[in-house]
């Protein structure tokens, strides 16, 4: 394939970083740039910002106020505004329950949702795993009852990310638990704001309240909130995990937290010479960059062949497993380069304009907590070794 940009797109990659000039918030690029918590309020503005100009909902159809930009211009995107240092678009409701809406979702449920979605209204969290069924999702226990005109939720979730935030939650639940274990489950749009929704916070090893426990106790959802058929929920659920997949290859982020651990260990001496001048650091840094390199151009092979509206199959697998590998091999090698300096972090501190003293660099002050944070890619979205026996099922049959 062809890896050189055309006129075009060249057009266009400055037209996007024009756009994240004038418009991307000067204090949310810092924060992005130095590893700063964002907040609610950071998202959801950078958000509005792209949906005032059309461009939050970069892989819908443009009937849906989709971009529709091909699989070079979202890759531009998205790698540019990374490098700029905007925020992470929340992918749960543009780019998860969005599709499925699409896909399987009545036309009443898709001028419902997708507008709100679009304009940022409602902040919406992913209700999957459980206690007893995280990467085995057909393991889930929640149930749903049907009671009329509504379904009585009973059951937990866990590691809801962000589901403090969130308005409301996609969620598996189990509606024939007489059937085979990946049937008789549904898709249901809960609100969170129901009467019986709780949730309660998990503090991670980074030190952050990013995760959730959700409880729900005799919860009633209409039964118009049901995406798809009936005990047939399984099906949205493998539709949603391989955009979930590939989004977690994360090659933008992965690009500009490379080129910021290159820049760190410039500036970082030893045994009187910078650290990229150390063979063995060095030679660290170019095993990653080619490996990086080399899932960049397997993305954007994967996002092509399904230009048509097809969905990747056990490709999003193989992008998930090396795309966590790799983000989790650069906030490793960054943690080496500041060396002990990586141990403090105060988040209140930074946030109060704290700038990694001793060290002298924000930084220091955060490559401990992005690697603990970075340690958790290689399981959600499915462990990489449940996508490993994926792949030798669909690819070799085994």
């Amino acid at each position: 394939m062809d890896i050189t940009y055309t006129a075009k797109e060249r057009t266009f990659r400055d037209e996007v970083r024009q756009f994240l000039a004038d418009t991307l918030p000067a204090d949310i690029a810092a924060k992005g740039l130095e590893g700063k918590r964002l907040s609610r309020e950071d998202h959801v503005r950078w958000q509005r910002a792209l949906s005032e100009r059309g461009w939050l909902a970069i892989h819908w159809p443009t009937q849906h106020g989709g971009t529709g930009w091909d699989a070079i211009q979202r890759h531009i995107f998205e790698d540019e505004c990374a490098a700029a240092g905007a925020p992470q678009i929340i992918p749960f409701g543009v780019s998860m329950v969005a599709p499925v809406i699409i896909k399987f979702g009545t036309e009443e449920q898709k001028r419902h949702y997708l507008p709100r979605i679009l304009d940022v209204t409602d902040w919406w969290c992913q209700g999957y795993s459980e206690p007893g069924a995280g990467s085995d999702l057909a393991s889930v226990k929640t149930r749903a009852v049907r009671d009329g005109d509504h379904y009585v939720v009973n059951g937990q979730k866990t590691w809801t990310t962000l589901g403090q935030h969130a308005d409301w939650i996609f969620c598996l639940v189990r509606t024939d638990p007489a059937a085979r274990p990946q049937e008789g489950i549904s898709f249901l749009l809960i609100d969170m704001k129901t009467p019986g929704v709780t949730v309660r916070p998990i503090i991670t090893l980074d030190g952050e309240h990013e995760v959730n426990e959700v409880f729900f106790d005799d919860v009633r959802v209409p039964v118009a909130n049901l995406v798809g058929v009936e005990n047939k929920g399984w099906t949205c659920a493998k539709y949603l995990l391989t955009y979930e997949r590939t989004g977690i290859a994360g090659v933008g982020m992965a690009k500009a937290a490379l080129r910021h651990l290159k820049n760190v260990a410039s500036r970082q001496m030893s045994n009187g010479r910078p650290l990229t001048e150390d063979r063995v650091f060095a030679r660290q840094i170019a095993e990653v960059e080619i490996d990086l390199i080399a899932l960049e151009m397997t993305n954007l092979r994967v996002v092509a062949s399904v230009q048509g509206g097809g969905v990747p199959g056990a490709e999003s697998s193989i992008l998930k497993i090396r795309g966590s590998e790799i983000r989790q091999a650069i906030t490793d090698l960054m943690r080496r380069a500041v060396g002990p300096y990586a141990l403090p972090f105060l988040p209140d501190a930074m946030d109060a304009g704290w700038d990694g003293e001793p060290a002298g660099s924000v930084e220091a002050a955060s490559a401990a907590p992005h690697y603990f944070n970075r340690r958790k890619l290689s399981i959600y979205g499915g462990s990489n070794e449940i996508q490993k026996n994926i792949i030798a099922k669909m690819i070799l049959g085994l």
